[in-house]
């Protein structure tokens, strides 16, 4: 037992990690159940433990989570997508390279999508709860609603057909709604004002061509 008497004893707060250039992360995402959804192993660019900025590129392979007949959640009816049991299973980034910036303490990532040939295509505004950072990642819950934003300040709501029934499971609350909303309006008016991160930063990106493909490490297939 510790003594808190003896007077020399200071408990100090654990302190997030910071990774460098090129080491791996993973960007997982919760359930505010304390389960664990789909987790994409990134490559960092840099990080100063507030904004953490990451290539997940095609082929990389990550975790997801099914029905337990396999099937994904955008084979399921809404009704059925965010009830019933899932169960872990791998597959594979796919079809674009994604470089992210990742706001530690807001309900916002920013992901950037480029075409096969390296040319940008468009950004991509995830909403997310944040939780915080462990030693292997930065963890998130994924918002539902999300914003598509294209190059000249376009942008469009995304996957409101499915809030109501993410709701109705328990997802996440009215609370919860408005914050991410919230976020989302004012990423909107970065968007039309052609602000960062919409304003062409990081749109001539490429990954490292020295970096591997990170890996997914072994456990996180199994229930």
């Amino acid at each position: 037992m510790l003594n808190a008497s003896a007077g020399n004893l200071s408990l100090k707060p654990i302190e997030p990690p910071i990774w460098l250039p090129g080491e791996e992360a993973l960007y997982s995402f919760w359930r505010l159940d304390g389960s664990l959804g789909t987790v994409h192993p990134a490559r960092v660019v840099e990080d100063d433990g507030d904004q953490l900025l990451c290539w997940v590129v095609d082929g990389t392979p990550i975790r997801t989570t099914t029905s337990p007949d396999g099937r994904s959640p955008r084979e399921m009816p809404l009704f059925e997508r965010f009830n019933g049991p899932r169960v872990p299973a791998p597959s594979t980034w796919h079809g674009t390279d994604t470089l992210r910036l990742v706001y530690d303490h807001r309900w916002v990532s920013v992901w950037w999508f480029f075409e096969p040939d390296g040319t940008f295509r468009n950004w991509y505004v995830n909403l997310e709860v944040p939780l915080g950072r462990d030693e292997f990642g930065v963890r998130r819950v994924d918002g539902v609603l999300d914003v598509e934003v294209f190059p000249g300040g376009k942008w469009s709501w995304k996957d409101e057909d499915e809030l109501a029934a993410a709701m109705s499971a328990g997802r996440f609350d009215r609370w919860h709604l408005k914050q991410l909303r919230t976020e989302g309006e004012r990423m909107i008016e970065l968007a039309e004002a052609q602000l960062f991160p919409f304003d062409g930063t990081y749109c001539d990106s490429r990954p490292d061509p020295k970096w591997s493909v990170p890996s997914l490490p072994d456990g996180l297939l199994e229930d």
